[in-house]
């Protein structure tokens, strides 16, 4: 949306989530920082279009209305899961492009700082001299700028885990320009398709409040996962070394993107265990989403239509970008985590899925995401 017209950002609230983010330029050591984050969060701000053009009131309008359709959401969603959630969750954030680049752009430090830095001081190469650093650490923030800006314009609603910082922090956002382009876009009804985008949304938000043990699981994997990969510097730059020629790779269909060329068979398992959960949380919003919709929206079955035909007919450069980022896996994890959810109800129903929020333990495996009776028959006997 135009930048005169940023009523779609709530500063007041975005600065209060935001409080200490790295992305901000804070005082912290800036010792063996691989990345410039704050270069980084600028670049991408400069690289990212505001939106569609709006007027004052139909920015301010946008706004209201996806506040209104995620709290209708969430009733919707607790109802139909049988998740209870804590009664003091904060409303959703709506924000625009640029505020989505800065939250997550905190994130991702907080997330990677420490392991690159653990990788560097393994490294048997010499330090690197602080200049070798500052000009390396805004290569590096260049390349994480353009998936910011590329990631930026793509999503529409996420619930940001908030590393570490507090859980009273995580918060549900909705990137209002994103959604305004896409039903714009697909021709659909925006009162309709607003309430399509929280329903899934919320599921995500109901599974982690619901769920205490989740977000902490997940977080914890995730860095874990980020130092196996990156154990040090000469086994990252030998890697990258080994992928020149399997380029051709990563623009498979159905690929791991660029990520998948430096994995060895063993760390590839651990992914493939994280996307197993992943394929669940994703799937499980799918089924909400479809569960509920035909009961409040109208036009349900001409959103998801027309939705499910924009993801097969994006243009060359979308569709590349996505199979070398490894974004065309994530489209899978929606259909294959849906199938499990709903052969896993089909058999037990939805109080015998919901044993799968017990413990980590009850999480399906990667076999399990493809072979829902085997998780049934592990979990209920």
């Amino acid at each position: 949306m135009n930048r005169e017209h940023e009523e779609i950002r709530d500063n007041q609230e975005s600065q209060e989530h935001l409080g200490g983010s790295a992305a901000h330029g804070d005082d912290r050591e800036q010792d063996l920082r691989l990345v410039d984050w704050g270069f980084a969060t600028a670049a991408a701000r400069r690289l990212t279009p505001a939106g569609p053009g709006v007027s004052p009131d139909e920015a301010s309008a946008a706004v209201t209305a996806l506040r209104e359709a995620a709290r209708r959401s969430h009733g919707y969603v607790a109802d139909t899961t049988g998740l209870v959630t804590p009664d003091d969750i904060p409303p959703a954030l709506v924000v625009d492009r640029a505020t989505w680049i800065d939250i997550n752009a905190g994130s991702f430090s907080q997330l990677l700082d420490p392991v690159l830095s653990d990788a560097i001081r393994r490294s048997s190469r010499p330090a690197p001299s602080q200049t070798a650093q500052r000009v390396g650490s805004k290569f590096t923030g260049s390349e994480v700028a353009g998936l910011l800006s590329f990631m930026s314009t793509k999503v529409l609603g996420q619930y940001e885990l908030a590393p570490g910082r507090p859980a009273s922090a995580a918060r549900l956002l909705l990137v209002a320009p994103n959604v305004v382009q896409a039903e714009r876009e697909l021709g659909v009804d925006p009162g309709d398709f607003r309430l399509w985008v929280c329903l899934h949304e919320e599921t995500h938000r109901v599974q982690f409040t619901a769920v205490p043990w989740l977000r902490e699981h997940m977080l914890e994997r995730t860095a874990a996962l980020a130092s196996e990969l990156a154990p040090d510097v000469d086994t990252v730059l030998e890697r990258l070394k080994q992928a020149v020629g399997n380029a051709p790779e990563a623009l498979r269909s159905g690929g791991a993107g660029l990520a998948g060329l430096f994995l060895t068979p063993e760390q590839k398992e651990q992914v493939a265990q994280v996307t197993a959960v992943m394929s669940l949380l994703e799937g499980h919003a799918d089924v909400v989403m479809d569960e509920v919709g035909p009961q409040v929206i109208r036009t349900v079955a001409h959103i998801r239509e027309v939705f499910e035909r924009r993801r097969d007919g994006l243009g060359m450069f979308d569709i590349v970008a996505r199979r070398l980022l490894g974004l065309e896996a994530k489209m899978l994890q929606y259909r294959e985590g849906a199938e499990f959810v709903r052969g896993v109800i089909d058999a037990v129903g939805m109080d015998g899925f919901n044993a799968v929020w017990t413990s980590p333990q009850t999480l399906p495996t990667p076999a399990e995401i493809a072979d829902p009776a085997a998780w049934v028959a592990r979990v209920h006997g």
